[in-house]
Formats: C-alpha cells, structure tokens, sequence
C-alpha cells in the first residue's frame, strides 16, 4: 500500500508545479522520464515554503516555517511524512543523497523573507545563494545522479544560472515585491527612485550569470540538456522583454511571457536541440 501512497504524494507535487509555474512545467516535461518526478518533488517542496513567507499573511508565519522546517528534518530521517509534498521530496533527498547543507541553506534564506525588508550586498548574496542557487544544486545532483566528480565540475554554472533566474524573478515582481510586502532585494537600489541607470547594472549582472549558465547547460547529461535548456530559454526571452521595458512600467506591473510565444520557444528549444546545436 505504501507504492499507492509513493503514487499519490508525487502526484501532489506534479499539480503543484503545473499549477504555479508553466515555464518550469514545460522544462520537466523536455528532461528525460527519469527526471521528471524528482525535479516535480523539488519544485513542490520549495513552492511549499515560498508559500508559507510571500502569501500566508493572516497567519503566523514564523511559526509555520517553524513546523514545515521540524516535519521536513523528520520526513528526511524517518522516510516518510504525512505530507505529501515532504514525503515525496525526503524520497528525492535519500535517493540522490541530495546534501542536507543545501536544504538547510534554502530554509535560511526563507526565513530571511520573515524580516529583512532591505538587503545590502552580503545579505543579498546570501539570499540568492539560499533562494535560488542550492536549489539549482538539488536539481544538479539530480541529473548527475551520484557522479560527485560530474557533480563538482558543473556546480558553479548551476549555481550562476540559478542566480540568473532569482534576478530575473526579482525584476519582474518589483512591484509586489516591493509595493505589496515592502521587500527590496537589491542592494543600493533605492526604488522610490528606481531608474534606467540602475535597472541596466543589475541586467548587466544578470547577462554575465547567463552566459556562464549557458555553458554548463552545454555541459549536463544528455538527459537533462533539453529541460533545463527550455527554461533557459524562456527566461531570456523575459529578461529581453523586461531590458525593453521602462522601470516606471515595471514598478506598475508584471512583465509575461504569453503562452502562444512559451510554445514557440519550446518548438525552437527542440529544434536546436535535435540539430546539436546545444
């Protein structure tokens, strides 16, 4: 009976990623089988706990992330959770011997979400490490799956492409980032004043991420190039879409890829791919 409930609590994980991200959705579907449930089992768990920071304001924040923190050590050590999201992640963690390092790092900087409102440049580096580059990481030793020397050479582009991502994330939800929940991440951007000056110092920084990005996606197995390329390739197409909108256009509203140019990049992203241009 526990296969059913293995069954169930990956599909949980699978909806939720559907649910809350397209973009990412549509990278797992191009990896190869084996790696969509793990990377679905990822991505749940770490939706779970932006969740509980960004959303959940008429309850007590601090304490959810309190028990989700304690119920995922225990799902990790025990192998099972009444959870589904963590029962299906602590499989992910176990099976690819994901370092708990890298979770404990994750957690930091959601709870850093909890307080800091301003970030100077240590405290921003250290969010983006936590929020977005070990999760990379995760995924990383995913696709390598045990091959720590694999693992070794490509974290760093991992983690920059990751870095890239967080940005651009950054970026585009300016507005309800910084006008809904008064969090400023960049680091000495003042966004009342927020400007084409200082919008093309932090795409400048971005652009570098990605190139470096690009060459470790050149680098994964053959397996997971395609996916994890996909993304790629949607977000640049969102980072180019945000470098060619105003700051006072961004501070008002969120910057989208549609849908109808989403199945396009992917339709090219396969083509690419197939011709060995990747």
């Amino acid at each position: 009976m526990k296969i059913l409930y293995d069954q169930v609590s990956q599909r949980c994980s699978k909806s939720i990623t559907l649910k809350y991200s397209t973009s990412f959705s549509l990278g797992i579907w191009m990896l190869h089988r084996q790696f969509h449930q793990p990377i679905y089992a990822i991505y749940g768990f770490v939706r779970l706990a932006d969740e509980i920071v960004d959303t959940f304001h008429d309850f007590n924040k601090e304490k959810l992330l309190d028990k989700f923190e304690q119920d995922t050590w225990e799902a990790i050590q025990e192998g099972i959770s009444l959870n589904p999201v963590l029962h299906s992640f602590q499989h992910t963690v176990n099976k690819y011997q994901i370092d708990h390092d890298l979770i404990a790092c994750f957690l930091k900087s959601m709870r850093m979400d909890l307080s800091r409102l301003e970030h100077n440049a240590t405290s921003y580096k250290e969010y983006i490490l936590g929020s977005a580059e070990v999760v990379g990481l995760m995924c990383l030793a995913v696709f390598c799956r045990g091959n720590q020397s694999q693992y070794q050479h490509l974290k760093p582009y991992a983690m920059r492409l990751g870095a890239a991502f967080q940005k651009i994330n950054f970026l585009r939800d300016l507005n309800a980032d910084f006008q809904q929940l008064g969090r400023s991440y960049f680091p000495n951007i003042n966004l009342t004043q927020f400007d084409e000056s200082s919008k093309r110092a932090i795409e400048q920084e971005i652009a570098e991420d990605f190139q470096a990005g690009l060459e470790g996606i050149k680098m994964l197995p053959r397996g997971a190039k395609l996916g994890v390329y996909v993304a790629y390739v949607y977000y640049l197409k969102l980072f180019k879409q945000i470098s060619q909108t105003s700051p006072h256009v961004i501070m008002k509203q969120r910057v989208r890829v549609k849908d109808r140019k989403k199945l396009q990049l992917l339709i090219g992203s396969y083509v690419r791919y197939n011709l060995r241009m990747i």
